[in-house]
């Protein structure tokens, strides 16, 4: 049964970042056909992790409330159903729309899946089920644009959105029956969630949605279109207004709510609270980088759409064999080496992209940059995931996930809506050079937070149960 919950959760993460990641690539045969420019880009980008992002803590709620099984089933069809309304897109617009359902599909699909492994697996054996799973998804993320550059370059970039229907079938098809044990409670008869029984019904924190939707939607609406209006502009300064007054009303509810989405007493943990910060610039930079990465390889330095997709093959390969490893290490020694060396290792990957100038040599001025982030991600993900999953009580795990997912996917975001300004409104080689510096940055201090913040101590009384279990 534990390999079957592993492997939905797998599966159901890996639609989720399978798409976040393969739309990059594509983003230039998108703009060709339906226009619009780097704006459009963003917004392709931005309007799927908007969703994500702002209803990803409500959906955490949900799944603690409802049951995990029955929060995935829906979100499943959710995001299905908007896989094929992406594909069928006549204009831009309607694609950023579409886009949207599909990240609040996927907000459903993160942190229900997480904390299915997180119900099922303890002590060292959730490490390395966080690392296989880390493992997994990391490679979806990665591998991705791989294949939306060959869909692109020898078919249709519509292609990249009908491809979901064969992952979330299979993923379906393995939840049918699912009953999850929780330890400690009995599973009642019929039922197809234990996880849902698990305690008394909480109320859904529905204004703190509302609060974290505006907020985030009037700020990164600002952060894209200042760039084309200027700051001046009474569309830019006022959403950007009424989404920092938002964001700031949002802190003050859940403060004080009964029932809050994101309860504000879990940043007390020592582990979470700056796991999370350690997760906001390390996530920031990957997000900024990986899509720079792509329309530099196709916009400036003029590969196809399949050859920038197999630009990410190195990634891909090694976290899918070393992140794993890590994470079980992690398990046994605890986070903190892990998380402090891996994000300043990654950074050095990007520094070396920094030497990239005409005439251009991807095997001397990119790849051996992507070898060492790569090698840098593969040690801090899963320790990452892991430190923070295994501060919160089990009882909050699909809360702690999403949390963590809704940092990381804000952070993503905001990169993206700042990626203009960044650049300077056009991408070559010296605004390229200038990214990845910034990029190495996020992740450098990123490693610096986990050093001084993430303690091993959490994860020595974790295992002592585990021990017990085991004999």
């Amino acid at each position: 049964m534990q390999r079957r919950v592993l492997w939905v959760a797998i599966l159901a993460s890996f639609v989720a970042f399978l798409d976040g990641a393969i739309v990059n690539v594509a983003l230039p045969a998108m703009t060709r056909q339906l226009g619009g420019g780097l704006t459009t880009q963003q917004w392709v980008v931005d309007a799927y992790l908007l969703a994500l992002g702002s209803l990803i803590l409500i959906a955490g709620s949900l799944s603690d409330t409802f049951g995990r099984v029955r929060v995935l089933r829906a979100g499943l069809l959710i995001f299905g159903a908007a896989s094929l309304a992406c594909a069928a897109a006549p204009t831009a617009l309607l694609l950023m729309v579409a886009r949207c359902v599909q990240g609040a599909g996927a907000a459903l699909l993160v942190p229900s899946s997480l904390a299915l492994i997180t119900s099922t697996f303890s002590g060292p054996a959730q490490a390395k089920a966080i690392g296989s799973w880390t493992a997994w998804t990391g490679t979806a993320f990665l591998a991705g644009p791989l294949l939306g550059g060959l869909l692109v370059d020898f078919a249709s970039w519509r292609l990249i959105f009908a491809i979901n229907v064969l992952p979330l079938a299979a993923t379906l098809w393995l939840l049918r029956g699912l009953a999850l044990p929780v330890p400690g409670a009995p599973i009642p008869p019929g039922a197809h969630d234990a996880a849902a029984a698990a305690g008394p019904p909480r109320r859904v924190d529905v204004p703190g949605a509302l609060l974290a939707s505006v907020g985030l939607a009037g700020t990164v609406y600002a952060l894209i279109e200042q760039e084309r209006l200027g700051w001046g502009s009474p569309a830019v300064f006022g959403p950007f207004v009424a989404g920092l007054c938002a964001l700031t009303v949002f802190l003050w509810w859940e403060h004080r709510s009964r029932a809050p989405m994101m309860p504000l007493d879990l940043f007390r943990i020592r582990n979470f609270g700056m796991g999370n910060v350690a997760t906001t610039f390390i996530y920031a930079g990957a997000s900024l980088g990986g899509l720079m990465m792509v329309l530099f390889l196709q916009e400036v330095a003029g590969l196809s759409a399949a050859l920038a997709g197999l630009a990410s093959m190195p990634t891909a390969v090694i976290l899918l064999l070393l992140s794993g490893p890590f994470g079980a290490l992690a398990g046994k020694y605890g986070p903190r080496l892990f998380m402090a060396a891996g994000p300043v290792i990654a950074g050095c990957g990007y520094l070396l992209m920094a030497t990239t100038s005409r005439p251009f040599n991807f095997w001397l001025q990119i790849l051996p940059g992507l070898v060492v982030f790569s090698v840098g991600m593969s040690i801090t993900v899963a320790p990452l995931t892991a430190a923070i999953l295994g501060a919160v009580p089990k009882r909050q795990s699909g809360i702690g996930s999403a949390i963590n997912n809704a940092v990381s996917r804000v952070a993503g975001l905001i990169a993206v809506a700042l990626a203009g300004v960044m650049l300077g409104g056009i991408l070559d080689y010296g605004s390229f050079r200038r990214i990845v510096v910034i990029t190495a940055f996020m992740f450098i201090t990123g490693g610096i937070v986990s050093a001084i913040g993430i303690t091993n101590k959490a994860a020595a009384a974790a295992a002592e149960p585990a021990a017990r279990d085991i004999h």
